[in-house]
């Protein structure tokens, strides 16, 4: 059951509602939005709140810029941090040209695209159940962010030790106030890391969320004098932030990825899926791993997964398979990291694997033993290979890869490789302080 715009207009009105955030997401994954007052609210149900797109990076040229926000009613939710006088909700929209046609750089036009190709094909529903990790760091006297934190907690620590776990239960409590199942909540193996976890939902939904928990990590955090980062590597030496993700796929309400009589419980389907990800992972490591500092995190060990192999139960590999089976099978990919646009990465994975069905592809062997522990011969030998080592590579790889250009259609993939290419150049030039450190004196 989901809401109409009636239900809309009238929970504005009878929770004294006073704005409204028209919500959408640029191509990096930024959260955008348009604030309305109340008395628009009429206006925002029938998809006329419009706004200048050329504004929008990796949106619409000067000379074409108007673009409508078309909201998903069923996305309508009130901010339970805000005060309860002057509440404020949020409306989750599409970017739609004023023609009436969907804009072709719309990150969850992407995602709903490839959901398209998924039921052509005959499954109804594809989950995702993402775990998200952040850290947690103190402010200074200004209110700048800075990588300090009083927390001494290691892996699923309690208090006292843990300095962030209030913010983090408060956190949990705003969301489940907004219809998030959290299934878990605890603290990571890092000093200052956290990892919310939430029930696993269909696709276009879990996207939204990501984006809906990525905000209230931040504005909880920053209310209680605390800066939260969704950095995939802020501080070398320790484990990074990443953000599994467990994908299911549904068929006449069945999960098609469980096979009672399959090897291991699993159907060729879900073989099929996994090799399509393998196929394709390092052609979409550019969206699952979007930043330089992404690739700080996959090539450090601590568990981040860089090698192209899969495990029923081997946390080095790059895609494990929880041990659970029947309607909750899964296959979980561990590349990603918070720092995502999490359409354009589910968007991809699902593309991926559809791929692998589709062409009806096996995966490598199983590979039971510590990746990190083999060295590059014994790697070599086995077929196991790395992905790519910088986001310059990552971008090289994406071109390369036809599918993945497919998917995300001549736009955004343009706009994509130049806006990430930009940074990639910026970074190169930048003098940074290990640099510094290292030669300033020597040299």
């Amino acid at each position: 059951m989901g809401y109409t715009k009636e239900d809309i207009i009238r929970m504005v009105e009878e929770e004294e509602i006073e704005f409204i955030r028209m919500q959408f997401v640029d191509i990096f994954g930024q959260m955008k939005n348009v604030a309305i007052t109340a008395s628009q609210v009429e206006k925002a149900v029938n998809n006329q709140i419009m706004f200048d797109g050329s504004s929008i990076e990796g949106f619409t040229r000067i000379n074409e810029s108007d673009q409508c926000l078309y909201p998903d009613l069923n996305s309508f939710t009130i901010f339970p941090w805000r005060p309860a006088q002057g509440k404020v909700a949020r409306l989750i929209c599409d970017v739609y040209n004023p023609d009436g046609t969907p804009f072709v750089g719309d990150p969850r036009g992407v995602l709903r695209r490839v959901l398209k190709r998924a039921n052509d094909m005959g499954f109804d529903t594809f989950n995702i159940g993402p775990e998200l990790e952040f850290f947690l760091f103190e402010t200074d006297e200004q209110g700048h962010a800075t990588t300090k934190t009083r927390d001494e907690a290691g892996y699923f620590d309690l208090g006292p030790l843990d300095h962030g776990e209030s913010t983090r239960r408060e956190v949990c409590m705003n969301l489940e106030q907004m219809g998030f199942e959290i299934e878990a909540s605890h603290h990571e193996c890092a000093v200052g890391q956290h990892e919310i976890d939430f029930k696993y939902v269909d696709a276009m939904d879990g996207a939204d969320k990501i984006m809906t928990l990525k905000l209230a990590v931040k504005t909880l955090a920053q209310k209680n004098g605390l800066h939260a980062t969704f950095m995939p590597k802020p501080i070398y030496g320790i484990a990074g932030s990443g953000m599994h993700l467990n994908m299911s796929l549904f068929k006449d309400g069945k999960n098609v990825f469980f096979d009672e009589s399959g090897e291991r419980q699993l159907s060729q389907t879900a073989y099929s899926f996994i090799a399509g990800l393998l196929e394709h992972v390092s052609g979409f490591t550019a969206l699952t791993n979007p930043l330089v500092n992404s690739y700080k995190r996959l090539g450090a060990g601590y568990e981040a997964p860089r090698y192209k192999a899969w495990s029923a139960s081997n946390r080095s590999t790059l895609i494990r398979i929880p041990a659970v089976r029947g309607q909750t099978t899964r296959v979980e990919l561990r590349s990603p990291d918070p720092s995502c646009n999490p359409y354009l990465a589910v968007a991809a994975c699902l593309a991926a694997g559809l791929d692998g069905i589709a062409r009806g592809l096996t995966p490598p062997p199983e590979i039971t033993d510590n990746v990190y522990e083999m060295d590059d011969e014994v790697r070599a030998a086995r077929n196991i290979h790395a992905l790519p080592e910088t986001l310059e590579d990552a971008l090289e790889a994406m071109e390369q890869d036809e599918l993945i250009m497919d998917v995300l259609g001549e736009h955004v993939a343009r706009h994509y490789i130049k806006g990430k290419m930009k940074e990639w150049r910026e970074y190169q030039t930048r003098v940074s302080s290990w640099e510094l450190d290292k030669y300033l004196v020597t040299y």
